[in-house]
């Protein structure tokens, strides 16, 4: 997809720095005019010290609302910037299963295609079905949260059971190895949690250590008590990385790291806002932890520990 042109945000950072510094010129000038001929103006002494002061407030005023117009302006620009990387990136992730299935379905249709190869596009098929219904469904949760939050149906969660059920998922999705996950996990850890939400915020770590692994994958759980109101679910992997100032970015609604290295991979800047939204629903808090690009990362999610609601 052609990206349409991009608005420029040093245009209005200039624009706004220019009447920054032109506004203090002006003040101080008036500070200057007005100290020069107070002596020339005794007689109204009172009136003009309130003329200076008003001055001054004015500027003031002045240049804080430029500088609240900048802030402003600059964010609204990169919101706009991420919306566009969105739509790009949502059509890219549409257009190749859907090419991808439509070709399969033609070649399906040839009554001399062998068992094997209809078998070997069955599976295809259905792998890309799986990848429409979990971009549409990642698409919907971020849509709901945005929305404000909705109503949880809590209940009793034995989390090492939860999270072997999930990365077991994703080794049937991706068609990978057991070995590639070390658990180290608290058996009797059980949260009263809402459950669908529990799941969503591992499926997504989990799915996010494959996706951002290069070969193959090797993925660490770890579960345990920070405190003794706390617990914490960490999802170490040893892939690509991420910068130290992307860190805190990367649970934004859209972004993506600008490098290559994540560029090519399938994604929407959705999964980590949706994970960052989950948790904080569940009074809990979410940090992300790298020494940079090709170190890997670990995602620490700390919730608290209830009994009940009661």
């Amino acid at each position: 997809m052609v990206n349409p042109k991009r608005r420029s945000i040093s245009l209005p950072i200039t624009l706004s720095a220019v009447a920054v510094a032109l506004t203090i010129t002006l003040l101080l000038v008036w500070i200057l005019v007005i100290v020069k001929n107070m002596e020339l103006l005794q007689a109204t002494f009172v009136g003009n010290v309130a003329l200076l002061v008003g001055g001054i407030v004015s500027f003031l005023a002045i240049i804080s609302v430029l500088v609240m117009f900048t802030v402003f302006l600059v964010r609204e620009i990169s919101e706009g910037r991420r919306q566009t990387t969105f739509i790009d990136s949502v059509t890219h992730e549409l257009k190749t299963p859907l090419a991808s299935l439509k070709l399969a379905a033609e070649t399906l249709a040839r009554p001399e295609l062998e068992a094997d190869r209809r078998e070997q596009l069955r599976v295809m098929m259905l792998q890309d079905v799986s990848r429409l219904v979990n971009l549409v469904d990642g698409i919907l949760d971020a849509s709901r949260l945005v929305g404000g939050p909705e109503e949880t149906d809590y209940g009793e969660v034995v989390v090492a059971d939860l999270i072997e059920q999930v990365a077991a998922e994703n080794i049937r999705r991706h068609y990978l190895d057991t070995e590639i996950f070390e658990f180290d996990l608290d058996e009797d850890m059980v949260l009263f949690v809402d459950p669908t939400a529990l799941r969503t915020i591992v499926s997504n770590l989990i799915d996010n250590a494959i996706k951002y692994s290069d070969g193959a994958p090797k993925i660490h759980v770890q579960t345990g008590r920070s405190d003794d109101r706390h617990v914490q679910i960490v999802v170490t992997d040893a892939g690509i990385g991420i910068a130290k100032g992307d860190l805190k970015r990367i649970f934004q609604r859209f972004y993506r790291v600008p490098e290559e290295a994540v560029r090519s991979r399938h994604g929407t800047g959705l999964g980590l806002f949706v994970v960052a939204a989950l948790v904080k629903g569940l009074g809990g808090r979410i940090e992300a932890s790298s020494a940079g690009p090709g170190t890997g990362t670990a995602m620490r999610v700390e919730l608290p520990q209830r009994k009940s609601l009661k």
